[in-house]
């Protein structure tokens, strides 16, 4: 198991001459035509992230990318259930009849090769706009950027740094049977708790090898990679940067593992709690933000001290995360990690502290430039794009509304009170009752997401579980 190497944006050089593109991104059509021309790429993947975070688009060869004509899908590919139904109107949502098209146009920045298909393939994130040339508010990438704009409109530029659990499993084709830890190079599954476990990681040597080549190849910077506590749980650290690129790369980095998992006879899931008897995975979101002018952050004083804007973002994460707890936690799925005495430790309030993790932000410990609130309540089944945007949108509400915090605790946060919805359900009722953050998210994103989730939970509730079977066919 090779560590993974940094690929940055400057071109290398073979011998001080020959200048080789980047590994990732370009900036004009004219560099996008020459990279794919040096690298003899047939086909482009044109993707979206949809509600879901689920990669939607065409297809199309490279020849025909450059024809002029621009990529248009209809807008019901952002009013899709996870199970790809239509969830019903509501007082804000309404169908289009015509179900018109909307226009997507490149992010050139995003263009890199798919490494894991056969014949010569590059992938290029699009953003969507309407025919009349708005971006389209309700896709999650274009609401992520809207935050981040309300915050350089202040002159402030938030930075984040995701943490994304996930499990290897073995593969499951029946729903109705539980997911098992694959079988790993020495022929037995796992057993007993494996933190950090370097002899568990080397496991899966060679699953873990084809995610530092297939990084590597896109351009994705991982951070570091550890065994996590659960059997067959690891964790990807990213490193710290702009929200939107970010996002990106934890949207890619789900792709690139869950190919990098069938190479070998796995799945790789993301299910917030995919097994009863195992610890839930999360998506932890380190946050800082600076000063856009200077680059000094202002969560720190000259003096090393905590600013009173630090307080206000803490005060922000506690008073408005609940609201935006269906962003952080999108199925039902998500809340069965979320409970008093689960395995791993799972967050169950929003107190906060200082290098405390049993509460749901920690302040880690670091240098005052680094100084930065870790926001432990997003599961890995969450949308990067709205998990990061929902954050963000918490505490730039607290600072603007100068808000103030309660008193850090440095005691067992999980036998305090619960502070966060219990059930998608609640989470939902939650999401509308908070105007100000349904005005900075966007009232039509904000009412349409709720209306899909709204639909997953009504279809939800008209599966019996083995659970019901089991405890109520012959006793009540």
């Amino acid at each position: 198991m090779r560590p993974p190497q940094h690929q940055t944006s400057t071109p290398r050089h073979i011998a001080e001459e020959e200048p080789i593109s980047a590994e990732r991104g370009v900036q004009t059509v004219d560099e996008a035509r020459a990279w794919l021309s040096e690298r003899g790429i047939e086909d482009i993947e044109c993707i979206v992230p949809d509600q879901a975070g689920v990669a939607r688009g065409k297809m199309m060869p490279a020849g025909k990318f450059f024809s002029g004509a621009s990529m248009t899908m209809p807008s019901a590919v952002f009013r899709q259930t996870i199970a790809g139904d239509y969830p019903e109107e509501n007082q804000y949502f309404r169908y289009d009849p015509r179900d018109g098209d909307l226009v997507f146009r490149p992010d050139y920045s995003t263009l890199s090769v798919v490494p894991w298909e056969s014949d010569p393939t590059a992938q290029l994130i699009h953003d969507a706009y309407e025919r009349t040339g708005e971006p389209f508010s309700s896709a999650p990438r274009q609401v992520l950027r809207s935050v981040v704009d309300h915050y350089t409109a202040r002159g402030w530029r938030p930075v984040v740094a995701p943490e994304i659990e996930f499990y290897l499993i073995k593969p499951n084709v029946d729903p109705d049977y539980p997911l098992e830890p694959p079988i790993g190079r020495s022929g037995r599954p796992e057993s007993g708790r494996k933190s950090y476990s370097i002899s568990a990681l080397n496991e899966f040597d060679e699953v873990i090898d084809d995610i530092y080549d297939f990084s590597e190849k896109q351009g994705l910077e991982i951070d570091t990679l550890i065994h996590e506590e659960g059997k067959a749980q690891m964790e990807i650290n990213l490193r710290h940067g702009d929200p939107v690129t970010l996002a990106d790369q934890v949207f890619l980095f789900k792709r690139t593992i869950r190919e990098a998992a069938l190479r070998h006879n796995m799945y790789a899931t993301f299910m917030a709690k995919p097994m009863t008897s195992e610890p839930g995975s999360a998506m932890h979101i380190h946050q800082s933000v600076v000063n856009a002018a200077t680059g000094e952050s202002i969560f720190s004083a000259p003096d090393g001290s905590a600013t009173p804007l630090f307080r206000a973002f803490v005060a922000g994460q506690q008073r408005y995360l609940p609201h935006a707890m269906a962003m952080l936690a999108p199925y039902v799925n998500s809340y069965r990690r979320l409970a008093r005495g689960a395995l791993g430790s799972p967050p169950i309030n929003l107190h906060w502290g200082h290098d405390n993790r049993t509460v749901g932000l920690r302040v880690p410990t670091s240098s005052p430039a680094a100084r930065r609130l870790e926001n432990r309540v997003p599961g890995s089944d969450s949308n990067p794009y709205l998990a990061i945007a929902a954050s963000l949108a918490c505490g730039y509400l607290g600072m603007v509304g100068n808000l103030s915090p309660d008193d850090p605790i440095d005691d067992w946060g999980h036998d305090l009170p619960y502070g966060l919805p219990r059930s998608l359900n609640e989470a939902l009722e939650a999401l509308t009752a908070e105007t100000d953050l349904v005005e900075l998210l966007g009232r039509t994103f904000v009412y349409t997401y709720k209306a899909i989730k709204e639909g997953e939970y009504e279809t939800f509730m008209r599966v019996i579980s083995p659970w019901e079977r089991e405890h109520l066919l012959l006793s009540v």
